[in-house]
């Protein structure tokens, strides 16, 4: 039975110190902390006369026959008092009924994270204290000593985490069913450190991004050398995604490494498709290039040179001619033969050659062609410039908003 029964609330003042901070767990949402917890209230059951005006001290066997706090950790998951090479409890009661009652205490309690900045993030976690029976018209729960009732150990650090301040607050938490109680709250800040993702996660993704554009200066016949350079970073990135993935809650919103992660990925994607189109392209290419080389040399085999002479006689000429000799043939329609010194006087032989307009234009559009297959490395020459520069463009846009 509570002291002063059926009379006013019992004042319990509180005070904390932190021995460690032992974890924190993203993917489970927790973190673990070993605190002693101290508890003032008196008791005048408890008194005793004394000449010395000294205290006394004693086990937890005692607390076992007497009235004590029933404070409890709210939202905790995991909590015990620890028992090497005794139960760690301390019960020390004064000449005038003051009692303090002291433990050690390791908790594992729930901290709602928000990933949403993460790894550029903080987070804010809370301990809260509360009577599990008595309301607060019979138990008054509060800190001893308003901030100063909370102290840590300087030598308190995370690997991944800085811890920026702690800081108490109470208010009064409500139940339908049971009705007003007073809740303590142990607030602290903590703010990650950067480093490790840096290393870990964006420069492996960064120099992934820059190694898809080495394939832009590669030429575009190394079909084997661009493909292979496409599809090791695309297999990389996918990687690196999973392993970040992989030690984060399934949450369903998007993270900051999110963002960086697959807008990289993006860049080494396009990359591969850079390629796929320049060489779609040149096949194309090609293709045409050819089949005009094979329509030119068909048009050139049918070339024929007619001979008119005065006995009616016709003499074919089947000639097989090089580019240059069209080229020299192009503007002429009729040109002489030299005529024949023999004592008979042969009649001047004239050689009459024609070449079709058709295989002109042809070959004027052939030549354009060779051009838009000899440029299509341009589309190379503008990715070496476009890739970069939007990839820095979106990386001080990235650090400037989440820094």
């Amino acid at each position: 039975m509570r002291p002063a029964f059926g009379g006013p609330a019992v004042p319990v003042g509180v005070d904390v110190q932190v021995e460690s901070l032992d974890s924190i767990s993203e993917v489970d949402m927790d973190f673990t902390m070993t605190l002693y917890l101290r508890h003032y209230w008196k008791d005048e059951r408890l008194a005793f006369p004394s000449a010395t005006n000294k205290s006394m001290t004693f086990d937890g066997r005692l607390v076992k026959k007497i009235w004590v706090p029933d404070v409890f950790f709210v939202h905790s998951k995991r909590s015990f008092i620890h028992d090497t090479t005794t139960d760690n409890i301390m019960l020390r009661v004064f000449p005038d009924g003051h009692v303090l009652y002291s433990l050690r205490v390791t908790v594992t309690a729930a901290c709602n994270m928000d990933f949403s900045r993460f790894p550029l993030d903080s987070q804010t976690c809370t301990l809260e204290l509360e009577s599990y029976a008595y309301t607060d018209e019979d138990l008054m729960l509060y800190w001893k000593s308003g901030d100063e009732s909370l102290s840590t150990d300087d030598r308190i650090s995370l690997s991944q985490f800085l811890i920026q301040k702690f800081h108490t607050t109470s208010r009064l938490a409500f139940y339908s069913s049971t009705g007003w109680y007073n809740r303590l709250y142990i607030n602290f800040t903590l703010r990650r450190h950067i480093f490790f993702f840096l290393l870990q996660t964006y420069f492996p993704a960064t120099l992934m991004v820059m190694l898809s554009w080495v394939s832009f200066w590669i030429d575009r016949r190394a079909v084997p050398a661009r493909v292979s350079l496409g599809i090791t970073t695309v297999l990389t990135m996918s990687t690196i995604i999973t392993g970040v993935n992989a030690s984060m809650p399934r949450v369903s919103y998007i993270k900051a490494v999110d963002i960086y992660l697959w807008v990289s990925f993006v860049f080494v994607f396009l990359s591969v498709l850079e390629y796929a189109a320049v060489n779609y392209l040149t096949t194309v290419r090609d293709g045409k290039d050819r089949k005009l080389r094979e329509r030119m040399r068909q048009q050139s085999q049918t070339l024929s040179c007619t001979c008119d002479m005065p006995h009616t006689k016709t003499m074919m000429m089947d000639g097989t001619y090089s580019e240059a000799d069209v080229n020299s043939l192009a503007g002429y329609t009729r040109g002489s033969m030299a005529a024949d010194d023999s004592s008979d006087k042969q009649e001047r032989m004239v050689v009459h050659l024609a070449l079709d307009n058709e295989s002109t234009g042809t070959k004027k559009k052939g030549i354009r062609g060779f051009r838009i297959i000899q440029n299509t490395h341009t589309i190379d020459t503008y990715s070496r410039m476009i890739f970069p520069g939007a990839y820095i463009l979106f990386n001080l846009i990235y650090w400037c908003v989440y820094c």
